[in-house]
């Protein structure tokens, strides 16, 4: 690996050292809540719109780093054995260091790239190699400006092959990319909508994406994509030889065409595919564990990539033969004994460790984290130095208990034992362990899942988790995030964020979402009652929290959990200033209500003069923030209404302000105003909604992620003779044969009654199923009469992306609010987050 000197040249760096030696450098860091090896880490003090690196560098200098990148002057006095590279800018510097060390590696690399399709195919790519190769692949999705660099840094001196993915969402992004993947092998996975904002049109999106392949020596493609071939034909025709034959060689395959790998046949049967082809004039073929025309296509690309290789055709099929889904997510689940388990089938590496340590270093609802681990399958070094890394990694994060399984970790199992405060227990195989668990106690605790597949560990975590109803809510903890930031990036930089976290985070489960906008960076969370905040206290939730609907009976409780009241009336005031009194505490945070049209709760006009006169003397209080509701900013018809309410919270907002020793925060915008109204966003906004991946206003809806999908299974099916009725008070009558399925959810667990009665559908084997007769408490039947595939204990899907929570609303004659909010408790929630 290179050293920090090293890295001053790659980037055309000023490279200022006090007293330390020119360290190698085997981490790049940009996050300091997630460091491996702080010794021989490097801080890149990265800026965005929202946050500045440099106000980490102590945080991460007391992390034990000692090496950083930076763009603006630091007294390097105040860091005693540090060095700092100094450039104009930190992001273009990464990517120069990515590019420097790239050069180091004479090894085939394979650059993925398209619309869809990316990970899937690298992912596979890298089960199906890497019995032949070393191969180091991206992480998860890192195939951004930011993931290329990180991924490309991950290349060491034993490997043998790379695959990396490169996505991009304008005009000019894919230049950088190519520096540091430059690819010898190409895939143009397929052309589609996705992330086409930033272009002029499909055409330009393609060209820029090809630039990844300007020095590759061979491209695979499908030609059934038009336009895509079209340009594909016209950018190689612009790079030749002297000789006029282009630099880049096609591979080329096609269901309609001649092509190098000619599809002649997807014969799709339960469980797997066969798919055969013409390929130099021989019949060959593959059969696949899936069905789906995604993974049909994501895995011919895969099979092009393997003839490319002049692997064998046995080979091939045999691998192909054994492919396995591709989960990128980590599952937070509940467990037995108030426990939190975070399934984790995404791959077993050192970099997938690494990210799902961080993950449960977040949960902080629990004090004690326990980790299992299988053996590490596939990787690059020797099984000492292997678990030596893991043991380092894991004692730094403050694990609790660690539980090794496998061969491999059983033999390296004094590796971790060096570490006094790291309980550690090993066994030989899964299935020892599974004989033991009787005799482990697991209780209060977080508890991270992670094993390579042939260990199974699902058997392990059907123990652990907790047994509840079948149906279950997923909870997109990645679509929130991206949701968040892209209501911030409408937002100027000074501008604050508080989110509302009420009425169990619309339906969402109220700590797993207070968590990561905590971890997110979030200013304030908002609850509607004490008991939720307290709640959150409890959980481990230390920012601030405002209490939007406080019961003046707690306002004790309040001040003991350090919540902040919403103040709307001059009553509430007295109450909480008596308290306050009562408990000799002094300036405690409120937030003053006004009332600017809502009329809900808050302050009028004409009350403001008497409460400027109980805050004149009141030493007990301090105003946090002054804020007031707009009741139509969804509405373009109401614009007038809403600018009206504007006015007059300003008016009233600087009368209270004038007798104030401080400037309050202020804020006035919700979700629909942050688009609508960017001029209201004074110092704050409270996005509630729309963090969910709803826009009322309908401005920024493409934009957003829908968070939450409702899915339930297929109890019974049954055939129904023409003439015979179904469901209570015989509402649905089979005018002919039908068959029915009864579905595992009902009114009880938030499904509309009103919803019957053919009214609506759900989605199943991704074909819509009528809902027929009555909705009853615990079930309800659906119409599967066109749905011949359907059996029992199959997966249906109630709402999701592609069946929005919006439909059912609109179906139901109701907000999306009331459908996300009345989602039982009895409904599992499960979170995923894509890391």
């Amino acid at each position: 690996m290179p050293t920090i000197s090293q890295i001053a040249k790659w980037c055309h760096g000023e490279w200022q050292v006090q007293e330390g030696s020119d360290t190698v450098i085997g981490e790049l860091v940009i996050d300091t809540r997630k460091v491996a090896t702080p010794s021989s880490a490097l801080f890149v003090a990265l800026k965005t719109q929202r946050r500045d690196g440099h106000s980490f560098i102590s945080d991460a200098y007391q992390k034990g780093i000692r090496n950083f990148l930076v763009s603006n002057p630091v007294d390097a006095s105040a860091y005693p054995d540090a060095s700092f590279v100094t450039v104009r800018d930190t992001l273009t510097a990464l990517q120069q260091i990515a590019a420097g060390h790239r050069k180091q590696f004479k090894i085939p690399i394979i650059g993925i790239t398209g619309s869809n399709g990316k990970t899937i195919v690298k992912e596979w790519l890298y089960q199906l190699l890497s019995e032949d190769y070393k191969a180091v692949r991206s992480p998860k999705s890192y195939n951004s400006q930011i993931g290329v660099p990180l991924s490309v840094w991950l290349l060491e001196p034993q490997h043998t092959l790379g695959i990396f993915e490169a996505g991009i969402s304008q005009p000019g992004e894919m230049e950088q990319l190519e520096k540091m993947i430059h690819p010898e092998i190409g895939v143009f996975t397929n052309i589609g909508e996705a992330h086409s904002e930033g272009f002029l049109n499909i055409r330009q999106k393609i060209n820029e994406k090809l630039i990844l392949f300007r020095y590759a020596k061979q491209l695979v493609y499908c030609k059934d994509y038009p336009e895509l071939n079209q340009c594909i034909i016209q950018y190689i025709n612009q790079f030749k030889s002297p000789d006029g034959t282009p630099h880049l060689q096609l591979f080329t395959w096609s269901q309609r065409t001649d092509s190098d790998l000619r599809i002649t046949k997807i014969d799709k049967q339960p469980g797997n595919t066969k798919i055969e082809a013409l390929y130099k004039g021989q019949q060959i073929g593959i059969t696949i564990p899936f069905s789906d025309p995604a993974s049909i296509e994501n895995a011919i690309h895969c099979w092009c990539v393997m003839l490319l290789l002049q692997m064998g055709a046995d080979k091939i099929q045999e691998r192909m033969g054994h492919l396995q889904p591709v989960s990128m997510r980590l599952e937070l689940r509940h467990g037995i004994n108030d426990c939190t388990i975070i399934n984790d089938s995404y791959n077993s590496d050192i970099t997938s460790l690494l990210i799902a340590l961080d993950f449960l270093e977040q949960q902080k609802q629990h004090k004690n984290h326990t980790v299992i681990l299988s053996d590490m399958l596939q990787i690059a070094k020797s099984d000492g130095e292997l678990y030596e890394e893991v043991a380092e990694m894991v004692s730094r994060k403050n694990i609790y208990r660690f539980i090794g399984i496998g061969p491999a970790l059983y033999k390296h199992k004094s590796a971790f034992r060096t570490h006094k405060k790291l309980r550690s227990i090993f066994f030989k195989s899964t299935e020892e362990f599974l004989k033991k668990i009787h005799l482990i106690t697991f209780d209060k605790e977080a508890i991270l899942l992670k094993g390579a597949r042939n260990f199974t560990f699902e058997k392990i975590g059907m123990l652990l988790e907790q047994k509840i109803h079948q149906t279950v809510l997923s909870i997109d903890l990645s679509a929130i995030t991206s949701n968040l930031n892209v209501f911030r990036k409408s937002l100027q930089p000074h501008v604050k964020t508080m989110a509302m976290v009420k009425a169990f985070s619309y339906g969402a489960g109220s700590f797993e979402i207070a968590n990561l906008l905590q971890y997110a960076g979030v200013d304030y969370l908002a609850v509607a009652y004490t008991d939720e905040g307290i709640a959150l206290r409890k959980a481990g939730i230390t920012m601030p929290i405002m209490v939007m609907s406080p019961d003046m009976e707690s306002f004790d409780r309040m001040i003991a959990w350090k919540l902040e009241p919403e103040i709307f009336n001059l009553r509430s005031l007295q109450a909480f200033t008596g308290i306050a009194q009562t408990l000799e505490v002094r300036g405690y945070p409120v937030h003053i209500k006004l009332d600017t049209g809502m009329h809900r709760l808050g302050f009028q006009r004409f009350e403001i003069d008497e409460l400027l006169e109980d805050l004149q003397y009141n030493p007990y209080v301090h105003i946090a923030s002054i804020f007031s509701h707009l009741a139509a900013s969804d509405d373009a018809a109401q614009d007038e209404f809403t600018n009206a309410q504007a006015a007059l919270f300003d008016d009233m907002s600087e009368r209270i302000m004038d007798q104030l020793p401080h400037k309050p925060i202020l804020h006035l915008c919700n979700s629909a105003a942050i688009k609508r109204h960017p001029k209201l966003h004074y110092d704050m906004i409270r996005l509630g909604l729309g963090l969910y991946g709803i826009d009322s206003s309908g401005d920024m809806q493409q934009k957003l992620m829908q968070v939450g999908t409702l899915k339930t299974t297929i109890a019974q099916i049954k055939e129904i003779p023409q003439g015979e009725t179904i469901g209570y008070s015989r509402r649905a009558m089979a005018n002919e044969k039908m068959r029915i399925a009864t579905i595992s959810i009902g009114y009880a667990d938030g499904y509309p009654r009103s919803l019957g009665n053919g009214k609506a559908h759900v989605l199943i084997h991704g074909k819509p199923a009528k809902i027929t007769g009555v909705v009853c408490m615990d079930m309800c039947m659906v119409d599967v009469t066109d749905i011949p595939e359907a059996t029992e204990g199959d997966e249906v899907i109630v709402f999701s992306p592609e069946l929005p929570v919006t439909q059912l609303a609109t179906w139901a004659g109701t907000i999306p609010y009331e459908i996300m909010t009345g989602v039982s408790q009895r409904v599992k929630r499960v979170y995923v987050n894509e890391g």
